[in-house]
């Protein structure tokens, strides 16, 4: 059977949300984070961004340093506003006699309004720095509500926490071959109930137009009821599989995409799970296998997986009788 009558065989998946013309796509559909690879455009910024969600995924690093950026604009511009009204207006900050010393101390009176600390060395005096100072306080009290809630978001949000290997393996596999991938948790959380499914986008040509065409990936175990230890995921590549047909050379050349999402039940969040990653064409290793990432402890006590031996593998050699 040629390649083009094994495709016109295969059944596509229609429905799943990306569209089928690779001519307008840039790049792969799906980022190794599980994001898509898509920037929106036509509306106002404001309007397609959602602020919760963005400080929510956040990474931790840049989600601190936005709280430290929020809380030093917001006591600089009040610092400056104190500083234009006239800081002889801060009682018990008279001392201040240079302009640095004078915007200085300002500044930690804002700092200290703003926490609603009020240390009560420095207090405002006449009704528009009293009012400046009030205003202060009322923002301080929802900023610090807004982040308190955002912070607690971020530690509660229930995340399943997968490791995945950064390449994806074509192997020897009983009497043929396999698309392998490799799978753990890498928190102390625990994962019931896990249950894996693989999509590969091909771009083919259709009447001299190149189409995404969809293709569900059969797994040869696709539920497991606990992920203790690493699992790979394995698409023997038969007749019925999309790349059955495909040799080393075309893998290279067919700028395909592997999408795997992993659904489980968290036992200590009590609530359902998912992350979802994707390999490019550039991401497959043909001719190669994983090697074992775990291992008994010396004492035999208890077992010992590695974790940064998950993307750990060897190149092999296919049998002559598979079509490598």
């Amino acid at each position: 059977m040629s390649v083009s009558n094994h495709k016109q065989r295969l059944r596509d998946i229609e429905n799943t949300g990306f569209g089928p013309n690779s001519g307008v796509e840039g790049g792969r559909l799906v980022n190794p984070d599980g994001s898509n690879n898509l920037k929106k455009r036509g509306i106002p910024v404001w309007e397609r961004t959602s602020v919760y969600h963005t400080l929510l995924r956040m990474k931790r690093s840049h989600f601190f340093f936005f709280v430290f950026f929020l809380y030093t604009s917001i006591n600089l511009f009040f610092a400056i506003v104190y500083f234009l009204t006239g800081v002889e207006h801060l009682v018990g900050g008279d001392g201040a006699t240079t302009f640095f010393t004078k915007f200085m101390e300002a500044f930690f009176f804002s700092s200290q309004t703003l926490t609603t600390v009020g240390y009560g060395r420095v207090a405002p005096s006449g009704m528009l720095t009293n009012s400046i100072a009030s205003v202060e306080s009322l923002i301080g009290i929802l900023v610090f509500a807004v982040m308190t809630g955002l912070i607690y978001g971020r530690f509660s949000r229930p995340r399943a926490y997968l490791l995945f290997s950064p390449s994806v393996i074509i192997a020897p596999f009983k009497d043929g071959k396999a698309l392998m991938l490799r799978v753990a948790t890498y928190k102390n959380n625990h994962l019931t109930d896990v249950e894996a499914s693989a999509t590969l986008a091909l771009h083919i040509k259709e009447n001299g137009k190149t189409v995404t065409k969809f293709y569900p990936l059969h797994l040869e175990l696709s539920k497991i009821q606990s992920l203790a230890l690493s699992w790979t995921l394995v698409h023997h590549i038969t007749e019925e599989s999309p790349l059955f047909h495909y040799t080393k050379k075309e893998v290279a050349e067919t700028q395909m995409e592997v999408i795997v999402t992993i659904k489980a039940f968290d036992d200590h969040f009590s609530n359902i799970v998912q992350q979802r990653t994707s390999y490019s064409y550039n991401q497959v290793v043909y001719g190669a296998k994983f090697l074992p990432m775990f291992e008994r402890s010396a004492d035999g006590s208890h077992t010992i997986m590695e974790l940064d031996k998950i993307n750990a593998y060897e190149l092999v050699k296919f049998p002559e009788a598979v079509n490598a």
